[in-house]
């Protein structure tokens, strides 16, 4: 699926507190800190996404999978872990 139909996509997810997706999103926001150099984010761009994760709304989806996007692409960045939270949420959303 290309980036710009995931996109199109989680604007019609099913978002809520039981889900996949939720979690999903929170793992890729939670482990932000450690790659957001990588990732060329400024202190008060890191700062807003990780406020992300203590009240995250169905309209932050889209800038969630945007970031999840650019990790999963970044030749930069090496942690397998924050690699694979961004795959699993491409892949939530791929399968919503």
């Amino acid at each position: 699926m290309k980036n710009d139909e995931l996109l199109k996509k989680c604007e019609t997810c099913e978002f809520n507190d039981d889900n996949d997706l939720m979690a999903s999103c929170k793992a890729v926001l939670a482990n932000l800190d450690d790659c957001k150099d990588d990732l060329g984010l400024s202190n008060e761009e890191t700062e807003t996404y990780l406020q992300m994760v203590e009240n995250l709304k169905p309209q932050d989806v889209t800038k969630v999978l945007t970031l999840a996007l650019k990790i999963r692409e970044s030749g930069d960045i090496k942690d397998p872990d924050i690699k694979n939270e961004a795959s699993r949420l491409i892949r939530a959303i791929e399968m919503s």
